[in-house]
């Protein structure tokens, strides 16, 4: 790694906010790389000049760094696993459900499960659930509370889903209802911190947030989520991720081709 490589690394973490290690060195090569060629800047030493000299570039590279391609019920074979099979079997046997979505990014998939949540809880009076998102970028966090979305991250939301749980905007936006927001809290989070944000839950949903990240620091998670989950608490994998050898007795397979885990 070059020294101009790491002073400019040092700089992001001051000036960006972001914790380098928590990512694979590719990944943040890449990235940077990214928003060298669309600045024109030709070295890490270039890029490093420019970045203080234009405040503005340190959004769009947070923003590069830290980009979700996300929408609501994104892989809905995952959702239809919940919503059918795990969460009514969690509402069988206890009164309060206690969700954890880690890397929630800007929201969509704490709200896809707040709707799940609420359907299930119109059925089942007796029922509450509270959903706990959490995200290391500032700024998503704040997109994810206001709650605004465009109707192509909502595609996979059926006409009647959009008109009781949305309202439609005259931007042509659409805004999270009420009884949706409540059933969700918002928090700054960093998942390399080693405590995890609450303790004593039902379910851990955490997809597609460590291909970014080291071996170690992925084993590191798991062993993180595990902590959090009460026995037999599920923990939700994005579908290209896997538990590392070190950690692979932790969980045992609940459902193999939506990557859902349970606590052992």
């Amino acid at each position: 790694m070059t020294d101009a490589f790491l002073s400019l690394q040092r700089s992001i973490e001051k000036l960006v906010h972001i914790r380098c290690s928590q990512y694979k060195e590719d990944y943040i090569k890449r990235r940077i790389l990214s928003r060298m060629r669309l600045t024109k800047q030709e070295t890490y030493d270039d890029y490093h000049k420019y970045l203080f000299a234009n405040p503005a570039e340190v959004e769009f590279l947070r923003n590069a760094l830290t980009i979700n391609v996300t929408k609501f019920f994104r892989d809905q074979e995952v959702y239809s696993l919940l919503r059918q099979d795990i969460l009514p079997s969690l509402a069988a046997k206890k009164s309060s459900i206690r969700i954890w979505c880690a890397g929630c990014a800007t929201g969509e998939e704490p709200y896809s499960y707040a709707i799940l949540a609420h359907d299930l809880m119109m059925a089942r009076k007796n029922v509450s659930i509270t959903i706990y998102a959490t995200d290391i970028d500032r700024e998503a966090i704040r997109k994810a509370v206001d709650g605004v979305y465009d109707r192509r991250v909502l595609e996979n939301v059926n006409e009647r889903d959009l008109r009781k749980h949305f309202i439609a905007r005259d931007d042509g936006k659409y805004e999270v209802r009420p009884h949706i927001r409540e059933l969700i809290k918002f928090r700054h989070h960093d998942l390399m911190s080693g405590t995890p944000i609450i303790r004593f839950l039902d379910l851990v949903s955490c997809r597609n947030v460590t291909i970014y990240f080291t071996e170690k620091q992925k084993n590191d998670l798991a062993r993180l989520f595990h902590s959090a989950l009460l026995n037999d608490g599920y923990y939700v994998m994005g579908k290209t991720e896997y538990l590392g050898r070190e950690v692979e007795h932790l969980f045992a397979s609940y459902n193999s081709a939506q990557k859902v885990l349970i606590k052992r």
